[in-house]
């Protein structure tokens, strides 16, 4: 195909040329009335370019065909068979994607450090979720993806489960042997579908780690915002092969998408498909060569250690990492993640990717360069200085991984939507949660409905919101109280 092309943005410079006079949605009708002082922040080619899709961009039956010939174009860039553009973020492409495999009371096997964004999926859909368990590194409190093995097992044990969801790259950029888990679901004659949010840049540099539709997945779903050049609510998902219907999968995304797409959405994703096929080698060239000397220099930092392949890597680990996620361990400067990252926005102005206990991490992407970098390390080296500032590290008690892991003893939408009540978190301990207890970033629920509390992990929570850590999904966020299914309940 004529990758030099790009529909949506060809159609948006058109409607421009031609002059074309709304009178449809959006009602600033170009800027003409939006408030000056939004414009002066926004900027007035934000206005312009935000027109209609259909009855916009194309007329109103889609006869010219641009948002098709837009995911033509991207599906073949990533050797997909289908592409679907979505302006709501994967967190609405993964559950398209699940609600194609699982219906309501079907069961699908689910990677249990699976993102929020796929319980809320569950919950929605009243799909029964059976949870592999991650690969965990206790001396670093870290959980990598599940391994193939676990996978077969899982299946080995529910025959009857539709498929499986597995997220690769994780937000620490520790990877899945993706091909050796499509084995496994193929040998069932099941779809296996990968959340690679982090992973939009992979097919486009040979040593970045393996990209799910080469690793055989069925199913792939990517937020262009994080590591490509997609605005904000960017997302693709890519199907291919015969065990997930193209037609049903575009069904689902339909049943969940907005009818009032962005076409300023769209036109940036159809931009970075075509940047990343003439440019996109080149630019990771550099990309990781520079992600290269900055992990470098910071491992030369004193009281900070960048973690690698040897740390992530191998037997019971990782099966690969994406190096432009540079995850840093503090705790030899022994100072927290949480005040690390807040003492680096305050005094630089420096906005990190994800803190937690013990690791700041800094995502790099084909936009870094020697300016940007400079910045971030010349950040660093303060901190180091004024690391004092910052101590002592809050105690926060992180539990063992058998103690992490809840049983789970209801569905999770039974939980959700059933009787609750809220109770002081002590008298929690025992009870089912009702709600999602996420620390985020991630994003990824360390209590989620259906699930068994234990003071193991109330106390970890608690520990951590003391010591910085954010919990936005909570109806306290503080988890001083915690939502419960009602002790009466006859589900319990």
């Amino acid at each position: 195909m004529d990758h030099s092309k790009a529909p949506v943005l060809e159609a948006l410079a058109a409607y421009h040329a031609e002059q074309q006079t709304p009178f449809t949605p959006p009602g600033h009708k170009q800027g003409r009335g939006a408030d000056p002082r939004v414009r002066a922040v926004l900027g007035d080619a934000v206005f312009r370019s935000d027109v209609l899709a259909i009855s916009g961009l194309d007329d109103r039956t889609s006869s010219h065909g641009i948002l098709a010939e837009a995911q033509a174009l991207m599906a073949d860039a990533v050797d997909a068979e289908h592409t679907f553009f979505s302006t709501c973020g994967s967190s609405l492409s993964v559950k398209a994607a699940m609600l194609s495999v699982a219906g309501p009371h079907e069961a699908l096997l689910v990677g249990r450090d699976a993102h929020k964004s796929v319980v809320s999926g569950l919950i929605l859909a009243g799909v029964r979720p059976i949870w592999v368990d991650p690969q965990w590194d206790a001396e670093l409190h870290l959980a990598h993806p599940p391994s193939s093995e676990s996978f077969r097992a899982a299946f080995r044990a529910h025959p009857e489960a539709k498929g499986a969801l597995v997220t690769s790259p994780t937000p620490y950029g520790t990877c899945s042997d993706l091909g050796a888990i499509a084995a496994v679901c193929h040998e069932h004659a099941k779809p296996m579908i990968a959340d690679e949010a982090w992973g939009a840049h992979l097919p486009f540099h040979p040593d970045l780690p393996t990209w799910g539709m080469d690793a055989g997945v069925d199913v792939c779903v990517t937020s262009v915002h994080k590591m490509g050049s997609g605005l904000e609510q960017s997302s693709v998902f890519h199907l291919q092969g015969d065990l997930v219907d193209p037609h049903v999968l575009s069904s689902r995304e339909d049943l969940l998408g907005t009818t009032s797409p962005s076409s300023l959405v769209y036109a940036a994703l159809d931009g970075w498909r075509r940047q990343m096929v003439e440019h996109g080698r080149a630019l990771y060239d550099d990309a990781l060569a520079l992600a290269d000397d900055v992990r470098g220099r910071i491992d030369t930092m004193s009281g900070m250690h960048v973690h690698g392949r040897a740390d992530f890597c191998g037997p019971g680990r990782a099966a690969d990492m994406d190096p432009l996620q540079v995850i840093v361990d503090v705790t030899g400067l022994r100072v927290s993640g949480y005040s690390a990252a807040d003492w680096l926005r305050e005094h630089h102005h420096v906005n990190l990717h994800l803190s937690d206990h013990r690791r700041i991490s800094a995502q790099l992407t084909h936009a870094d360069d020697e300016k940007s970098a400079k910045r971030l390390l010349g950040a660093l080296e303060d901190l180091v200085r004024r690391a004092e500032d910052l101590r002592p590290a809050p105690e926060i008690h992180v539990p063992d991984p058998t103690e992490l892991r809840l049983e789970q003893v209801m569905l999770p939408r039974d939980a959700y939507f059933g009787p609750v009540e809220q109770v002081p978190w002590q008298q929690a301990v025992g009870r089912v949660s009702a709600e999602m207890l996420t620390p985020y970033p991630p994003g990824i629920p360390a209590a989620l409905p259906g699930e068994r509390l234990n003071r193991d992990v109330l106390e970890y929570l608690r520990d951590g919101v003391d010591a910085g850590m954010v919990i936005p999904d909570a109806a306290d966020s503080e988890v001083r109280t915690v939502r419960v299914v009602a002790a009466d309940s006859a589900k319990e």
